[in-house]
């Protein structure tokens, strides 16, 4: 069983293994560690991962990137319009509100969702996994921002279901960096809590969060992020810079052309780790636009001053954890900086500067999300031991529940799960009802959100179900904050009091009186430490009660399951997830067909000049001349035909063109190879007819006779073959091939042992002992 670990950046991924000697990064086709989150459609096939990025520039319209920044959120939302501008392909607005991209492929137009998009990326990596851990991949922990929405989450989990990928948990990527932290430190304080802040400055997000380590476990006190700070933030202050400078000094106008866009950008990424180093940089581009080849020039100094309004930014989110954690600086211990992004000098001394500590980096920056992944998911997979390791998580946003009567909640301010709640949690609610109800989740406090984030979650549709009297009857409801950070129901129950007069056994029912008045629902049980109230909620429940007359009666709870049905804003249903995992299969079966067919396409290219080669060198003597000719003009026609006409064939053309060639060649390859399997198998029919001449020694003379016999006639006919044969040329057919020597050994070798294991016969030993018992009789 696999034990993965996912991180699925906004530019690269990165994909961790538990293995029993450790955690391991697995590497990619290419041999590298991390794989570019790119899917690129070119004319019949998908690229994805490295190969989508050299698609990229081929097909620049075609090629999607950067969808984590995309995923589960709203097409016509400010900052979404603002992200796709950037991006080269074509968009629209779903049915949802969701984003739909528009591409070509196969001559066709072909609309997707990012939930698609994102499950090809997942689909790619578990084909990286599954290569190299050869092994079937399954389960899995995928590492996610702590800010995404609960319908971003059930993204996730949808594109992951489509990929072929069981998600055992979503786990906040500064959880997932903590435990990777925290589970190997040996230095546990005696004192207290040992208080540690995780900043992860990511390709698109800075995420910031504190956590308190104890002996055998971890508590996440606080997370804090800003979701449009991030390391090509930085990357597009040069690319604005250097843009505004062409336009002056080029006039070219980068921004109108796709292409010198995406060359500008790798250009100033590039440029930006060059200035981590460096105090200053060139910058060289070739033919970027209309033919013109560029030059720029920049100081870090000058690059820092661009940059001011980015670095103070990322104070906010450091601020905001430390407020949402109740510390203070002086309570901090430790300050760990990680993420792609935080190479950036100024970063440092701006982190620096507000911590009052230099931050460490104790992590390998790029990886430790994935790690801490694969960590989670041995922790989760029963095939593992893993030391026991508490972890408990924190919940960003607070969440409430609503019904047509009012709010629903616990606390004064209408929270039922507030900011900070740990996952997983349940609650229990009790309402009275006479009928289907609903329950509205929404996010109670919208300035928590992300910019752009709807409040509404969901809504649960609660029943149908039927009461035998007109009152209203009590609703136990179990709501959920999953191990993902997703709400859900995960049962409702009626209950319905009756009273039954045990002395007179008559039909007289009396309703209790209703605790909760009021039309305003109210919460029965805080959290599901209640473990007595669980095991009885399908039971029937009694117990005895007197009346004022002395009356005895029995009090009953009858319970009944009542279903839920659930209807997530914007989110797929089943019968769309398995349109999608259909559409996936389609599109993963044309990609092998193409593998397939460059392969063979490959197979016939090298099968051409290693076939001219030979023939003029290897298999020179082995052919006539008019076979040379033939088969010289048939490879270069074929040579001809791959780079132009059968530049794009299929694999069946392919496959043919091979055979034909094949069946030209191979009666040459055959002479060839069987001059040398000849010449071995006369040296083993030689050592095997002096083995058994030697072996004979022993045995009557009868069985000697016969071998010694069998070995005369078996090299007799091997020295006519052999003399027969030396008298033909290389370039004929062989008159005795090496497949008849080895029969004719093998024959010698069966007839031969088969006389060695038979026991002596009578007469054998009769004619043996004779001259002997004459020697003795002589003697007395």
């Amino acid at each position: 069983m696999s034990v993965v670990g996912f991180d699925i950046g906004n530019e690269n991924c990165v994909i961790s293994a538990a293995k029993h000697r450790g955690i391991d990064v697995l590497l990619n086709e290419e041999s590298n560690r991390e794989t570019p989150a790119v899917v690129s459609f070119g004319e019949k096939q998908r690229f994805m991962g490295a190969a989508g990025v050299a698609s990229a520039m081929m097909h620049p319209k075609s090629t999607i990137s950067q969808v984590k920044r995309l995923i589960g959120l709203n097409f016509s939302q400010p900052d979404i319009q603002n992200e796709l501008r950037v991006f080269p392909f074509k968009t629209s607005e779903g049915p949802d509100g969701g984003i739909l991209i528009h591409l070509q492929y196969l001559g066709e137009s072909l609309t997707l969702t990012t939930i698609q998009i994102l499950a090809m990326l997942f689909s790619h990596l578990k084909e990286i996994a599954e290569k190299n851990l050869e092994t079937d991949v399954s389960d899995c922990v995928i590492g996610i921002p702590s800010y995404f929405s609960d319908l971003q989450r059930r993204a996730y989990l949808n594109a992951a279901e489509i990929a072929g990928l069981k998600t055992l948990r979503l786990m906040h990527d500064g959880t997932a960096t903590a435990l990777g932290y925290g589970i190997y430190r040996t230095d546990a304080s005696e004192s207290g809590p040992t208080h540690v802040v995780f900043i992860d400055i990511g390709h698109c997000d800075t995420q910031v969060t504190v956590a308190s380590f104890e002996a055998g476990q971890m508590k996440i006190l606080s997370h804090a992020f800003d979701k449009s700070l991030g390391g090509r933030d930085f990357d597009e202050v040069l690319f604005n810079y250097f843009a505004v400078q062409f336009k002056e000094q080029y006039h070219i106008d980068v921004y109108s052309n796709a292409r010198a866009c995406i060359r500008l950008r790798t250009a100033c990424e590039k440029l930006k780790k060059v200035l981590s180093a460096n105090a200053e940089a060139p910058l060289n581009i070739e033919c970027l636009m209309d033919e013109k080849d560029v030059k720029g020039f920049i100081k870090r100094e000058e690059f820092e001053k661009l940059s001011m309004g980015l670095l103070e930014r990322m104070r906010l989110p450091c601020n905001k954890a430390l407020v949402d954690a109740g510390l203070t600086l002086d309570m901090i211990n430790s300050v760990e900086l990680v993420g792609s992004g935080s190479r950036v000098p100024a970063i440092t001394r701006m982190l620096t500067s507000f911590f009052n500590r230099e931050p460490r980096r104790t992590l390998n920056a790029s990886e430790c999300v994935a790690r801490g992944c694969a960590l989670q998911c041995a922790m989760l997979s029963p095939t593992f031991r893993v030391r026991d390791y508490e972890v408990q998580d924190s919940f960003p946003f607070s969440i409430g529940f609503s019904t047509e009567e009012g709010p629903v909640c616990t606390l004064s301010n209408g929270m039922l799960f507030p900011k900070g709640q740990t996952v997983p949690s349940m609650k229990v609610l009790s309402v009275h009802r006479t009928n289907t109800f609903q329950l509205e989740a929404f996010y109670a406090d919208q300035s928590e959100l992300p910019s752009g984030v709807s409040p509404k979650i969901s809504c649960f549709t609660i029943g149908p179900f039927q009461v035998s009297h007109a009152e209203k009857v009590k609703v136990k409801v179990r709501v959920q904050l999953n191990i993902h950070g997703i709400v859900s129901l995960e049962s409702a129950c009626l209950v319905e009091d009756q009273v039954d007069d045990l002395i007179t056994r008559g039909n007289r029912h009396s309703s209790l009186d209703k605790v909760e008045t009021g039309n305003t629902s109210r919460v029965s049980s805080d959290a599901i430490h209640n473990h007595t109230e669980e095991r009885s909620s399908s039971q029937l429940e009694s117990s005895p009660m007197l009346s004022g007359d002395g009356t005895r009666k029995k009090r009953s709870s009858r319970r009944l399951e009542i279903p839920i049905s659930e209807n997530v804003y914007g989110g797929m249903t089943k019968a769309d997830v398995l349109k999608a995992q259909e559409r996936e299969v389609q599109l993963t079966q044309q990609d092998r067909i193409m593998e397939q067919t460059k392969d063979r396409k490959n197979a016939l290219e090298s099968y051409v000049y290693d076939t001219r080669n030979k023939l003029f060198n290897t298999y020179r003597s082995f052919a006539t001349d008019s076979e040379r000719e033939g088969i010289s003009t048939n490879l270069q026609q074929t040579e001809e035909w791959l780079y132009e006409d059968g530049d794009d064939e299929s694999e069946r053309v392919y496959t043919g063109k091979l055979e034909d060639l094949k069946k030209l060649v191979d009666p040459i390859e055959s002479r060839y190879k069987d001059e040398e399997a000849r010449a071995q198998a006369t040296r083993d029919l030689f050592n095997c007819i002096v083995e058994y001449r030697v072996a004979v020694k022993s045995l009557p003379a009868s069985d000697r006779d016969v071998v010694i016999d069998e070995c005369n006639k078996a090299e007799q006919w091997l020295r006519d073959k052999t003399q027969q044969q030396d008298s033909l040329p290389k370039n004929t057919d062989p008159l005795l091939w090496s497949n008849e020597i080895k029969a004719k050994a093998e024959a010698l070798d069966m007839m031969c042992k088969h006389i060695l294991r038979s026991p002596p016969r009578p007469e054998d030993n009769q004619r043996t002992d004779g001259p002997h018992a004459a020697d003795n009789m002589h003697t007395n």
